[in-house]
């Protein structure tokens, strides 16, 4: 007999209401896959964006779909070619894009994806880190390749990818201007931010500071529009490929001088093994805004939706 677990699975694309808590079969781990007993997850734009079909381009129609990405949790059986885990360690992962599934009582884990908790943080803080912690950090050390004394300005400074990147830079010696709404300003600055720009009152693409890097996380601003504010050299790295952004990348990729770029996350152990060292050093610290319990998965992805978020959704699965 297979065993059932319980899991938010959708059946088809739509509103946060096609979210449905659903008795379903345990993942069946493959030779270099965990399987982890979850005990907390988070929300991420890209569970919304696939929930309500804007990315049906990628994932297609295969029901029913258990969304989620982050996992934080305890080993419970580990595949014949897993070397690194055993039963019962605790680790927190960011799942491959192509196989989603934190959303749920047990996750399939890749070995690879994977790397042992920060010892001096909850699972529900170590949920809210891999996706968005990992993003922004490839964000700024891969594609923007900073270095120590780099200006680097974030915008959304104090969502999700923004908190961290924020406490990723302050950590690799940049200085940083954070945009945000005034009433986040504090707690931007808490995080290291030399300098806070509130959008509200404030166009920060009519700056006269020329920046190294110019991370866009929440992409409501283009390249075009933020490429006065780039030193001769600087780049742009969006969240977001839509059109005028990609044709901003191919173009720069083209001719020297300032460069346009999009963050692609490749989920790795060894960034979350960076990430847990500066947990443990106190240099990284999740914000989250709220924790939910799994049953009330649909509230936290209609609060998600709305764009407003201070750090990350947490969600508690198992205690």
């Amino acid at each position: 007999m297979i065993e059932q677990m319980k899991a938010v699975v959708i059946n088809q694309y739509g509103a946060a209401e096609v979210l449905q808590l659903q008795d379903i079969p345990k993942p069946q781990i493959k030779s270099d896959q965990m399987l982890v007993k979850v005990y907390a997850t988070s929300i991420n734009p890209i569970d919304w964006k696939t929930r309500n079909g804007m990315l049906k381009i990628i994932f297609g129609n295969k029901f029913p779909m258990v969304l989620g990405y982050d996992v934080s949790g305890e080993v419970v059986e580990v595949g014949s070619g897993v070397t690194q885990f055993r039963q019962g360690d605790q680790i927190y992962a960011c799942l491959d894009t192509a196989t989603s599934g934190s959303y749920a009582e047990y996750a399939a884990v890749s070995e690879k994806v994977a790397y042992f908790k920060p010892q001096n943080i909850s699972h529900e803080e170590a949920a809210a880190i891999p996706l968005a912690a990992e993003t922004a950090l490839q964000a700024l050390r891969d594609l923007g390749e900073i270095k120590a004394g780099d200006r680097i300005l974030i915008n959304g400074a104090s969502g999700g990818v923004g908190t961290f990147a924020v406490q990723i830079a302050k950590a690799l010696g940049a200085e940083v201007t954070a945009v945000c709404s005034q009433k986040n300003a504090e707690l931007v600055k808490s995080l290291g931010a030399d300098r806070t720009i509130d959008y509200t009152n404030q166009d920060f693409t009519k700056e006269s500071v020329k920046y190294d890097i110019i991370l866009d996380a929440v992409a409501n601003r283009s390249f075009w529009e933020c490429q006065n504010i780039l030193s001769s050299n600087g780049v742009y790295v969006t969240t977001l490929p839509d059109f005028v952004n990609s044709a901003a990348i191919f173009i720069t990729q083209l001719i020297p001088g300032k460069k346009a770029k999009l963050i692609l996350l490749k989920s790795n152990g060894k960034d979350l093994a960076y990430l847990k060292e500066l947990s443990e050093a106190n240099k990284l610290r999740p914000i989250i805004a709220r924790t939910y319990p799994l049953s009330e998965i649909d509230q936290a992805h209609a609060e998600s939706e709305k764009g407003r978020v201070v750090g990350k959704l947490v969600i508690t699965v198992s205690t």
